[in-house]
Parts: structure tokens; C-alpha cells; sequence
């Protein structure tokens, strides 16, 4: 499914700014290549219940750390936009049972409760909002966190355009000067420390301006959930400039940016190509010195491609587990997937939960609401 900003922009009326955004939301889907006769098919393109093949062992210690960080906090009130199916429902409520988040459910009354019904969720201590279409529920959800009545959203059983819609437009919605972008959140286990990937999913071919916002997104997103001053690497397919491949203009032109106080917050480099990037003995023999190099905590692809491609080899072949959530907005927007267990939905909350936090103290220090 493609959500198109520019189309949802221009029914709204809204600026260029918003007009050069597209999104992209895809499910995540692996592909299992055709064994040859007689050789069995690698682990990663065996079915997820083969136990028969080793997979490396699996540790989440980097998303049990920021789950533990957001139970430790008060439950933030999360509008769950149109939780009408199962899977929509099941992951405020296992969020709720954590303290993480305190669930408002805006959509069909009945519909909810009959979802609840079927899969054996008690929701009877969680708010509903009743709105008879999608499209209401969004426009409520909205109304709700202009009203400071909830600190975040929760995408549930409804269409991720209906959702943007409402919060792109023009007068009513829940824009904040900057472009929206989308940021993996990934427990790679090979990987000591959580990554970011962005943008993977909202921006196709993002300008040096979109790009400066995109970057200016996960910095505030890694500094929001307490993991510090990133270290963040502007990724090409090669480490030096070249005027052919305007990635790494692109990535120069951010260093610079950095420097002279555009983008803030974060200790930029690039172009670094992903091995030296991530690696630090590859650094070394590229001869690249720097903070960054070989030790990267966001990683920034040239286009939406390159970084959905990226996320997704993480996934499926490096078995990370990946959180979801949409920042530019003035409130955090969690994204889960009717595909996602467990661990990723609390993950994707518990992230939500800690930058809705964050934001709300900031805005309490101007004097300002959502």
C-alpha cells in the first residue's frame, strides 16, 4: 500500500512543504529463493515454525532496557485510531498490562467490543470514543491530542492514508514545521547497541532540505528516548564525494549543515559506505577516522529504496526485531503490524510512550500544548 502526502496535502490545501512528502507504508514480506535439487534451503528461507534449522541465538536486552525505561514512567494516554480487528486491539492492551500506555479507543463502539469480544481482551477499564467510519476516528484521534487529552497516536485496523490525512491537514491536523518521517528502532543482536534506520518508509526521493528534517527527526527521537548524542552516518555506496552519485553531495552538504548549526544534536559524517559505517575494522582499513565510523547509531539512506531494502536485511537476515514510529508530527505516531509479536508491539509503545514523554516536558518548558 502506497499513502500519498502530496494527494492527501493537496485535498487540504496545505503548503509545498507538505506537498513534496509521499509515504510508502509496506508490509514486510520475505522472499524464499528456489532451492536447487537436493540442498536443503538456507535457515533464513525456512518456514518461522522449522525448528529443525540452527538460527543463531536471538538476545533483546537493548528493547527490554527502554521497555524497563517506559514502565518506570507514568502510562502515557494513546489514542488508538479504529482498533476494530484483533490484532489492532491485542497490542494496546498487552502495552496497558505493561503501564506503558493508557489506551483511548476511537472508532465503531460496537465494532470494538466485538473484536474484544472475539479475542478474549478485557477492555472494559480503557476509554472509547465512538465514530462511525474510519475517517471520523482519525478526525477524533486528532481532536483529542489538540485537546491535550492524549499525548500520542496508535495506528490500529484503518488505512495508514485515512490516518495521515487527518494529521497533514492544513488547519485541523498535527503538523510541526518539519517534513514527517519514519524511523526503524532495531534490536540487532549482532549489534551492541539499538540502530535507527531512516527513512524507510514516508519519503521516496527526499531532498537536501527533507533530508536535513529527516535527520533532524531521529536526532531528537535518540536524544528523547535517553540513549545520548548519537553518532550519525549518512550512507552511500561509497566514502568519498562523488558528483556522480548525488548521495554523497547530499551527505557532505549535511556534515556541513551540522557544522554551521543547522542540524543539531547529533555527531554527523558521510558519506560512509555501510561497511565502514557499522565496522570499525573496515573503517581502519578505508582510513577513515572519525566518531562515527565503524560505531553508528542512525543510520540515514539515500531514498526510501536503499532504507526499506536496508531494514529489511536487518530483519530477515541479520533477525533483528523493528519498532515502527512517525515523527514530525507534534505527537508521536506508533506504527505496528497485524505481522508483529509480542516484543515488537510492547517495543513500539514502550518508544512511543518515552518520546511522547519527552515531548510533553519540552513543550511544558515553552509554555506550549501539542
Amino acid at each position: 500500500m502506497v499513502c500519498d502526502l502530496a494527494a492527501l496535502a493537496t485535498t487540504n490545501g496545505s503548503s509545498g512543504t507538505i506537498a513534496k512528502e509521499d509515504q510508502a507504508l509496506t508490509s514486510l514480506l520475505a522472499v524464499k529463493p528456489a532451492a536447487e535439487p537436493g540442498v536443503r534451503p538456507a535457515a533464513y528461507a525456512t518456514d518461522a515454525g522449522d525448528t529443525s534449522v540452527p538460527r543463531a541465538a536471538r538476545t533483546h536486552e537493548k528493547y527490554e532496557r527502554l521497555v524497563a525505561r517506559a514502565k518506570s514512567i507514568t502510562a502515557v494516554p494513546t489514542a488508538v485510531v479504529w482498533p476494530c480487528e484483533e490484532h489492532a486491539l491485542a497490542g494496546p492492551t498487552d502495552a496497558a498490562a505493561e503501564n506503558i500506555i493508557a489506551p483511548i479507543l476511537v472508532g465503531s463502539a460496537t465494532r470494538i467490543r466485538a473484536a474484544a469480544q472475539k479475542a478474549g481482551l478485557d477492555i472494559g477499564r480503557f476509554a472509547i470514543v465512538d465514530a462511525a467510519t474510519e475517517e471520523e476516528a482519525a478526525a477524533a484521534a486528532v481532536r483529542l491530542v489538540r485537546d491535550g487529552k492524549a499525548h500520542s497516536l496508535m495506528k490500529g485496523s484503518l488505512h495508514t492514508d485515512v490516518l495521515m490525512h487527518a494529521v497533514v491537514a492544513k488547519e485541523s491536523g498535527l503538523r510541526a514545521g518539519r517534513r514527517i518521517s519514519h524511523v526503524f528502532v532495531l534490536d540487532v543482536p549482532t549489534y551492541p547497541e539499538v540502530l535507527f534506520v531512516t527513512d524507510a518508509a514516508i519519503n521516496i526521493f527526499p531532498d537536501l532540505e527533507t533530508k536535513r528534517d529527516i535527520v533532524q527527526n531521529a536526532i531528537d527521537l535518540h536524544i528523547g528516548l535517553g540513549l545520548g548524542e548519537p553518532r550519525v552516518a549518512i550512507l552511500s555506496a561509497v566514502e568519498v564525494i562523488n558528483p556522480k552519485i548525488p548521495g554523497t553531495t547530499d551527505a557532505a552538504s549535511l556534515c556541513k549543515m551540522a557544522e554551521r548549526g543547522q542540524i543539531r544534536g547529533g555527531i554527523l559524517d558521510g558519506p560512509l559506505a555501510m561497511d565502514n559505517a557499522i565496522n570499525a575494522e573496515a573503517a581502519a582499513i578505508k582510513g577513515i577516522h572519525s566518531p562515527v565510523a565503524g560505531r553508528a547509531q542512525i543510520l540515514v539512506a539515500p531514498d526510501l529504496e536503499a532504507g526499506n531494502m536496508l531494514a529489511k536485511d536487518m530483519i530477515f537476515l541479520g533477525q533483528a526485531d523493528a519498532a515502527g514510529i512517525v515523527l514530525g508530527a507534534a505527537v508521536p505516531i506508533i506504527l505496528t503490524s497485524r505481522a508483529d509479536g509480542v516484543r515488537t508491539r510492547i517495543a513500539s509503545t514502550a518508544i512511543g510512550s518515552l518520546y511522547a514523554h519527552h515531548l510533553a516536558e519540552q513543550r511544558a518548558k515553552e509554555g506550549r500544548r501539542a
